[in-house]
């Protein structure tokens, strides 16, 4: 027969081992609840670095405000790249304090050549309609600033766009200089979409505080698919060759890097040598 000192203690080891029990169920979910958020911390932090156009198509400055709308696109893999490896070069990161002086020809044609580790991409640019950004793009050519330069940005999802242009390849870099905001009547963005084969300028414009005109730089933007976009971007040239090369670095997709916010293609896009032609 058990005594009631044994049953008091068999009731105190019996409760003791429930506590521990609930204590083990609440330290696990302690965790769960922990990883959960962590998770839920990357998806807002890929969320925010894939907003790469009407914010994330800002990114010729040093401090780096939060991305807004536009979801990276889906990655088949982290490891699928489609592109050739670059050649040895580093980007000479050259640096003006001015913009260069118009030396440009209004009247006549320019076109743009980038070779890239993943095939050559070809516009037409608009010097009559925009000259100074024109003028800046054959001055930079000219002095192999978009040699050896990644393009940074890819974003397939509401906007269909591959951003190039920053020689850290970060989306914080330019020349130095800005430039103003040119052609943003153009016909072409009306109903506000940036047609597909559209070349067009990042800048630092925000449309919520209305700040930011006239901060384009060295980052642009090139147009795969029809994109909705407000026109606070200067439309300055029109893809003639090339459009494969950027559905294959889209079907390749992207994937969402938390240190710069932004959504790298996982194509390696290299810009080997950018060239302006006249004629």
């Amino acid at each position: 027969m058990v005594s009631s000192d044994q049953r008091r203690k068999q009731l105190a080891r019996e409760k003791y081992l429930r506590q521990q029990e609930r204590r083990a169920a609440r330290r696990r979910r302690a965790r769960l609840r922990n990883i959960a958020l962590a998770v839920v911390g990357v998806l807002v932090v890929a969320a925010a670095a894939a907003y790469a156009a009407t914010g994330g198509l800002n990114r010729d400055k040093k401090d780096d405000t939060a991305d807004k709308q536009a979801k990276p696109s889906p990655s088949p893999s982290k490891s699928y790249d489609p592109c050739e490896k670059p050649s040895k070069g580093e980007p000479n990161g050259k640096k003006w304090k001015k913009e260069p002086e118009l030396a440009v020809d209004r009247t006549a044609k320019y076109a743009m050549k980038l070779a890239t580790t993943c095939g050559d991409i070809s516009f037409e640019m608009d010097a009559e309609k925009t000259p100074r950004t024109v003028n800046s793009f054959k001055f930079l050519a000219d002095e192999k600033f978009f040699d050896h330069t990644e393009c940074h940005r890819l974003v397939d999802q509401s906007i269909h766009v591959l951003q190039c242009g920053d020689p850290t390849a970060t989306g914080k870099s330019g020349p130095g200089y800005t430039l103003p905001d040119e052609n943003l009547k153009d016909p072409r963005l009306k109903g506000g979409t940036y047609p597909a084969g559209t070349v067009a300028m990042a800048n630092r414009y925000s449309p919520q505080t209305k700040e930011g005109r006239d901060t384009g730089g060295s980052q642009f933007f090139l147009v795969f698919e029809d994109s909705t976009l407000p026109p606070d971007y200067t439309p300055f040239g029109k893809i003639t060759g090339g459009m494969d090369v950027l559905k294959k670095v889209a079907k390749a997709g992207s994937t969402p890097d938390p240190k710069t916010q932004n959504t790298p293609p996982n194509a390696t896009v290299v810009i080997e040598r950018a060239t302006v032609s006249k004629s």
